[in-house]
């Protein structure tokens, strides 16, 4: 049950911002702890700087059955930290101290997030084991081939992992201060390029954003071309990162395989749209391109043919005893440290969690199209891989479903002016996991907040905490395994 102290709405919704109750320090901390271990997720913690000093801070909860709840308080220059009771607020409170200048006092390990050559005052050095057998590696932010710049700090007894600390924030582009006083031409495109792998995604979440503001009623049409186009991404990119997978256990046949038939997934969204990663096909109010029978015809064809591919190269990859062995109790993440640090999508359902924003935010096509999310209970490699195999099943039925039916008419609704002083979230289940987008609009209906988070911005603490008591050796598979994004981490 939420708490009083907590504002609560359904989701699509949004909130007047007079009706986000506005608390006392210690007791927006009593009412965000009390609902974390009720079992509410956190969202968001975000914070935005207040005319003549300090910082109201704003946290957004999901406490279950398609409920958003939120408070807010106002902050000096410091607050209690929430992180040793709520360990999922770690990373939100830091970004607060890097972006405001607001201490979160009692946190355990405070640093800024995004500046790891230490432009912020206070940053802390990396953290060190000490020992006369500990020795120190470190990788990055520069790394072979084409590839994002991240740092990786590992504290090692001989071959095996006792810590391992990720730097990121190399290529911070500035994103959420960009999307302040929007929406304009601009801002569809920033949320297309946030994270390039994720277009269908946040454009998607960003378009739910406005669409809830404005009460705008998406075609049924539109709705279910939103979904194809949400599940193509989770299948091109699921598809590619079991290749790579294969790849990193030298396993040729699904390697290679996998690099075509991803190729296959990411030409069917340029068939619908003209650009194999989606962009320009989500807008606001449905989705600037139709299929006519023609595209379906064919779209269907395209979909049997790879499907039959996508099968045989799968299950090659799963059932040989030596690529077990590498998969299995490979870089696991016990189900209760994932559950506290805010784990999603893939790396959390790998643990055991069925959470889902398909299912736990239903909203377009899926408040009618039920997908089930699939669940594995070693959190391990192999799950992490097992997890994806299974979804890419369920999303190859649900497109076909969907192009079998399509309804007819319309794919584009009128969205209207922003309404003033409104909050609203946008929460979609993006082919890594939630993707949650909160803004609030100011006297004139403009952004005066956006805060955007990326699922990379929770799982990259579960790539540390797999990497523990693993050896050294085991970093690429667990890596590839959760395949995270930098620049979705570094807006």
């Amino acid at each position: 049950m939420t708490p009083v102290t907590l504002r609560s709405i359904r989701y699509g919704r949004t909130f007047a911002a007079g009706e986000i109750p506005d608390l006392p320090v210690a007791q927006f901390r009593e009412a965000v702890v009390r609902a974390f271990k009720r079992g509410a997720h956190l969202l968001a913690l975000t914070g935005q700087p207040e005319q003549g000093g300090g910082a109201r801070l704003l946290a957004v909860l999901a406490p279950g059955d398609g409920v958003v709840a939120a408070a807010s308080t106002r902050v000096e220059k410091s607050f209690p930290s929430l992180t040793p009771d709520v360990p999922a607020a770690h990373l939100f409170e830091r970004e607060i101290f890097e972006q405001l200048g607001v201490t979160p006092e009692g946190h355990p390990w405070l640093k800024p997030v995004r500046q790891p050559g230490g432009a912020t005052p206070g940053m802390v050095d990396f953290y060190r084991v000490e020992g006369e057998e500990i020795h120190e590696v470190a990788v990055g932010p520069v790394h072979a081939g084409v590839i994002e710049p991240g740092h990786f700090r590992f504290q090692c007894q001989g071959e095996d992992v006792l810590h391992l600390e990720i730097a990121l924030g190399y290529q911070h582009r500035g994103v959420e201060r960009a999307l302040a006083g929007g929406p304009n031409a601009r801002t569809i495109h920033l949320m297309e390029t946030l994270a390039g792998d994720t277009t269908v995604g946040h454009a998607l979440a960003y378009c739910e954003i406005l669409e809830s503001l404005t009460g705008c009623r998406v075609p049924p049409r539109a709705q279910a071309l939103r979904g194809i186009a949400l599940e193509l991404e989770r299948l091109a990119n699921h598809v590619g990162d079991l290749g790579a997978l294969a790849g990193d256990v030298a396993f040729l046949p699904t390697a290679s395989f996998c690099g075509r038939l991803r190729g296959d997934f990411l030409n069917m969204t340029a068939l619908a749209c003209g650009s194999r990663f989606g962009r320009n096909w989500i807008r606001p109010g449905g989705v600037a391109f139709d299929l006519e029978e023609t595209r379906v015809a064919e779209l269907q064809k395209r979909l049997d043919d790879v499907a039959r591919n996508v099968a045989g190269a799968l299950d090659l990859l799963l059932e040989p005893p030596s690529v077990l062995a590498r998969f299995e109790n490979t870089g696991a993440v016990q189900a209760e440290d994932a559950e506290a640090v805010g784990l999603c999508g893939v790396a959390l359902r790998a643990c055991g969690f069925e959470h889902d924003a398909r299912q736990d935010f239903p909203s377009g096509i899926y408040r009618f199209a039920h997908l089930p999310p699939p669940a594995w209970h070693t959190g391990d490699v192999f799950a992490r891989a097992y997890v994806r195999r299974l979804e890419v099943e369920r999303s190859l039925a649900f497109i076909r479903e969907q192009l079998a039916a399509l309804p007819e008419g319309e794919t584009l609704a009128v969205v209207e002016a922003l309404p003033p002083d409104r909050v609203a979230v946008g929460c979609i289940e993006g082919w890594r996991g939630l993707i949650c987008h909160v803004a609030r609009t100011d006297a004139d209906g403009r952004f005066a907040g956006y805060k955007v988070v990326d699922p990379s911005f929770r799982n990259w603490t579960g790539l540390a905490l797999a990497l523990r008591g693993t050896a050294i050796s085991d970093f690429p598979l667990c890596n590839k395994s959760f395949n995270l994004s930098y620049c979705g981490f570094d807006l």
